[in-house]
């Protein structure tokens, strides 16, 4: 039957239905028999639409995102790939799909593992075993710098292109998978002596759980994520994710080969204009500004009255990272999913003038982190956007008594 169906509006709305169906707990293999007999391959860029549209109608990014495993296992093997564009050498996608390649080898390894622990008789010592899950699990765990490229380099370029809801959906799966690395990566720590029995054990309710979880994160991105990609981005702003790639890092992978997209123009090196910047209690020239900027000991981001990211500085030590992709994006879409509504309640509550600053404070990296927003206003009162200061106090802390001016020559 599927044969005779050739209108994408059609396929488009069939699809729509049956994923709809997912959600109201019919069985991903009742949808999948019905997808065959109905549609045969469903294009990639389909599925995409389907999310995009079934979130602007109302249905939840976290309903979508409960039922992402589902609509992957119902849509397993079914997606048509055919006419995506490849990926030359040193591209971003490339490097992306470099990495799944590596995870898909330390998942490999993982499993081979886990078998050996298995087949091991009752009592004997599972040591050396559980020795190398603990290091293929390490370099496994290199996945989240794989993960914030996609979130913090790709999703900002998608939401330009009005690609919102698969991002915000995926980005939510990520921090998923990373909590079941965490809770994995916890249970391992001196696990070398380890039983047989208990190994299995910590690998069918912690490690199992958690690679499965990253493979199906892959097979998300090979069938739709970069296909969709390639599609949309534009090499000039691929070329972007490309040069601020570096700032964040790579996993399991090392792109060596430079990538450029032919007729590129680069704007390194190009001498500054020398505009001077003049204020009420003095001037700054652009360079001595930047410098001051990226001097003081403490991050600074700017997001403007309409929400959107407009400035960062880029001091030697970032305590939280930032590319440039994030200027022009929607602050809100620069968060987790999870903690999107306390963002939009700050801004909500600078906005109305019921606050002017929220200070939070956190252990990070045996770190002492404190973060504060504040609104910023003119003369007049009028909401101008926020200010988020972020400062590590950890040494600052520890200080006691005095240190005056004239000890520095002491």
């Amino acid at each position: 039957m599927h044969e005779s169906i050739d209108n994408l509006a059609v396929k488009k709305e069939i699809l729509k239905q049956l994923i709809q169906k997912l959600h109201h707990g019919e069985s991903p293999q009742q949808v999948r028999e019905q997808l065959v007999r109905v549609m045969g391959e469903v294009p990639y860029g389909l599925v995409v639409e389907v999310e995009q549209e079934l979130i602007s109608e109302g249905l939840p990014p976290e309903e979508v995102q409960k039922f992402c495993d589902i609509h992957g296992e119902a849509l397993k093997g079914l997606i048509n790939q055919s006419g995506s564009i490849p990926a030359p050498l040193g591209h971003p996608v490339h490097t992306f799909r470099q990495e799944n390649l590596a995870l898909e080898r330390e998942i490999t390894a993982l499993e081979k593992l886990y078998q050996q622990l298995s087949d091991l008789p009752a009592e004997s010592d599972a040591s050396g075993i559980m020795r190398k899950i603990q290091q293929h699990f390490k370099r496994l765990s290199q996945v989240d710098k794989h993960y914030r490229r996609k979130e913090n380099l790709v999703f900002p370029f998608l939401e330009k292109h009005g690609i919102t809801g698969p991002p915000v959906v995926m980005w939510g799966k990520d921090d998923e998978v990373r909590e079941l690395l965490r809770s994995v990566g916890e249970a391992l720590e001196g696990a070398d002596s380890i039983t047989t029995e208990e190994g299995q054990s910590l690998l069918e309710f912690l490690l199992r759980p958690a690679v499965e979880a990253v493979r199906e994160m892959i097979d998300k991105e090979e069938q739709i994520l970069f296909p969709m990609c390639m599609e949309t981005i534009s090499p000039s702003e691929f070329f972007e994710i490309y040069q601020q790639s570096d700032q964040i890092g790579y996993c399991l992978y090392q792109p060596t080969a430079d990538w450029k997209p032919e007729g590129q123009v680069t704007f390194e090196g190009l001498p500054q204009d020398g505009k001077h910047i003049q204020l009420p209690s003095g001037g700054f020239s652009l360079a001595e500004l930047r410098t001051l900027l990226n001097t003081i000991p403490v991050d600074i981001t700017f997001v403007d009255k309409d929400d959107t990211v407009r400035y960062f500085s880029q001091g030697e030590e970032r305590i939280f990272e930032r590319t440039e992709a994030i200027i022009g994006r929607k602050v809100q879409m620069c968060h987790p999913p999870t903690s999107v509504h306390v963002v939009q309640q700050i801004l909500d509550d600078f906005k109305s003038g019921r606050q002017n600053r929220a200070a939070f404070w956190i252990n990070l990296h045996g770190k002492f982190i404190h973060i504060e927003y504040l609104a910023m206003r003119d003369n007049n009162g009028e909401y101008l956007g926020v200010v988020e200061v972020t400062q590590d106090l950890t040494e600052k802390r520890k200080l006691e008594g005095e240190q005056r001016l004239l000890s520095y020559i002491q």
